[in-house]
């Protein structure tokens, strides 16, 4: 290392932001769908309706959907290990991505089977519509709601929130078409509520879709401001330069940071980073943060470009 320079590391880690156990949700919410699945598929074969048949195999992806989700968190409560020196913790972005893809798959397979309908839409028993489709509201609801204080803070959360919400969409439309259709005997209701389904669904797929890739880029998490960060690094006492700065997600709920600070006057000491990590900690939301102290502006280690 040259001359004139020092390279002190200051790691810390802040309180646990380690995602909340949603196992009970995700247990209840599979073991009702996957019932739920069951007997929609029963009504739909013994009813004649395609309608239902349909919706109790997009139904049974959202049961793929929930254990996948479910299966992230699990993964993501487990300590790091071997090769995996961060755990598991990333396989809740992984498990967010693959959630916003089956919901696109949904999506593709609704809007498919609402378009071979519009021309020609088939006679379907509206009374039978509105009878599973009420069950799969309550349903569908009922698990949305295991998911809705996390959904803000955890994507891995919201995918999950987001197919039981639209499922419970999906049935409020099949029970308002089942409806008009009793009054009116007007068939093309049917598809034509399905096609504004697939619109409501698929902006808030969109949302999830793109919040999930910049996950999976290591794109600073949305709720942090990186301008912020980098001012509040700039301005603490002593310090005179500030590069390397990274900031990136371990998970769909905690955040890290490596930074370099230049204190031509040395170390500042513990203290300083102690109550460095309880600012970012704290303020910006930064569990896992590195700090390297040097007392130069050039280390050879390379250099932020804007």
């Amino acid at each position: 290392m040259g001359a004139g320079h020092s390279h002190d590391h200051g790691h810390s880690h802040g309180h646990s932001h380690s995602p909340a156990n949603y196992g009970p949700a995700f247990a209840i919410g599979v073991v009702l769908n996957l019932a739920f699945v069951g007997v929609e598929a029963v009504a739909g074969f013994l009813s004649g309706s395609m309608a239902l048949i349909a919706d109790a195999g997009h139904n049974l992806s959202d049961v793929l959907s929930l254990a996948l989700a479910w299966g992230a968190s699990v993964l993501a409560r487990r300590p790091a290990a071997g090769r995996f020196t961060y755990g598991f913790k990333s396989s809740t972005i992984l498990a967010a991505l693959a959630n916003a893809g089956l919901l696109l798959v949904a999506i593709g397979g609704i809007a498919f089977e609402t378009l071979q309908r519009i021309d020609q839409p088939p006679a379907v028993e509206g009374r039978t519509m509105m009878i599973v489709a009420g069950v799969g509201i309550l349903i569908n609801a009922g698990t949305a709601l295991l998911f809705f204080r996390g959904r803000k803070h955890d994507i891995n959360i919201r995918g999950a929130f987001l197919h039981m919400a639209a499922d419970a969409l999906v049935s409020l439309g099949v029970v308002v078409a089942g409806a008009a259709i009793l009054m009116t005997g007007a068939h093309w209701i049917d598809p034509l509520t399905s096609l504004v389904i697939v619109l409501v669904i698929a902006w808030g797929t969109w949302g999830l879709l793109k919040d999930s890739l910049k996950l999976a880029l290591n794109a600073v998490p949305g709720h942090i401001d990186e301008g912020a960060v980098r001012a509040h690094l700039a301005g603490l006492p002593g310090v005179t330069a500030v590069h390397d700065l990274h900031i990136w997600p371990m998970s769909t709920t905690e955040a890290a940071l490596t930074a370099h600070l230049v204190i031509p006057g040395g170390h500042p000491g513990d203290a300083f980073l102690r109550d460095l990590s309880h600012t970012l900690d704290h303020d910006f939301g930064i569990c896992h943060s590195t700090v390297q102290i040097e007392n130069g502006s050039d280390c050879g280690l390379g250099h932020d470009h804007k």
